[in-house]
């Protein structure tokens, strides 16, 4: 009970970091109705921007210069790029935001490298044990500031000028242009907001029990844009749940009844793990099956009790099937087969 209650935990927390980021989807389709593909690199550029100075200037002031400059880069994006392409569509400035995407993320990853930058949190790997459940003080921040911001966020949407401004520039563009909105500062502002809530999400994406911000963490950002797709592009509650359900599922698929794990990892692609090959079907006594469904490690070398012959040779890849291992190649199935 305890583990189960320990994978919500880890999947609200999760969840509440990728509606963050899905949050940021929907304020730039409402504003702009424009799905916005360069939103992982915009979270790249805070996530940057705070590992590189956080041992000069200070984990806070760090964090201040990383929401700035993801805010400043979104903000040059509409305004140098979306707001001087003139095209009727918005599905084609979706694909403008794909090559912006790019070349933000190419800069970016040449400049990481293969190091793994740490990103000088406070919170470190420290764990706070409530009724015999571990929580790490990353998943605990990362609620808490996830919540401050979404609830301020929908606050300032509801009663500030700005927000009554992107409602009405979300119902009716034209109409809220004739009534005085300018709809310019609306889209320039929700660019730089998705851009700060970004970075912010940056941070605990790369905390632990992640190793640190590396040049796939903007593909880590992408998980949330099925949750923005799955609460709908023009609603920002409907973002809220729509992350809750992906960290959730998230974290509880790994667990699922049913998914075979050697040693407590699940077996990956490609290569076994020590100890697959110890019994006739791995150290469980069962099939060890590929993450795939497609192939299976059971490579029971040891004699047969009743035929005595090997049951495969050194190893025979086996495919999974509905009752079990079958070898692969036509020896082996015969020797099994008599064996069986």
């Amino acid at each position: 009970m305890s583990t189960f209650i320990e994978l919500v935990v880890n999947g609200v927390s999760a969840g509440s970091v990728y509606a963050l980021i899905a949050l940021g989807f929907v304020i730039i389709f409402k504003a702009t109705e424009v799905v916005n593909f360069a939103h992982a690199s915009l979270l790249l550029v805070g996530g940057y921007v705070t590992a590189v100075l956080h041992d000069d200037i200070g984990f806070l002031a760090a964090l201040g210069a990383g929401v700035a400059a993801a805010a400043v880069a979104g903000a040059l994006v509409e305004l140098l790029v979306l707001r001087r392409a003139r095209v009727e569509h918005h599905a084609v400035l979706a694909i403008v935001t794909i090559g912006v995407d790019i070349v933000l993320t190419t800069a970016l990853t040449r400049e990481i490298g293969t190091q793994v930058l740490s990103m000088g949190d406070p919170w470190q790997n420290k764990i706070v044990y409530v009724g015999g459940v571990g929580i790490a003080q990353t998943r605990i921040a990362a609620f808490a500031v996830a919540s401050v911001l979404i609830a301020a966020f929908l606050l300032a949407f509801r009663y500030t000028s700005w927000g009554v401004a992107m409602r009405a520039a979300a119902e009716d563009g034209e109409t809220a242009a004739l009534m005085g909105v300018r709809l310019t500062r609306v889209s320039l502002a929700a660019w730089a907001i998705a851009g700060a809530l970004a970075a912010v999400a940056a941070l605990f994406l790369t905390v632990f029990p992640t190793p640190g911000l590396d040049r796939s963490t903007s593909f880590a950002a992408m998980k949330a844009f099925p949750a923005a797709i799955l609460g709908g592009l023009d609603s920002t509650t409907g973002a809220l749940v729509g992350g809750l359900i992906v960290g959730l599922t998230e974290s509880l698929g790994d667990r699922l009844p049913g998914r075979p794990r050697v040693h407590g990892t699940r077996h990956r692609r490609g290569g076994a793990l020590p100890g697959d090959a110890a019994g006739p079907a791995g150290p469980s006594g069962r099939a060890v099956r590929d993450e795939g469904a497609v192939a299976c490690l059971n490579v029971r070398s040891a004699s047969s009790p009743r035929s005595g012959e090997p049951w495969s040779c050194s190893p025979c890849p086996s495919t999974w099937t509905r009752s079990g291992c079958r070898p692969a190649c036509s020896r082996c199935r015969r020797r099994s087969a008599r064996s069986a």
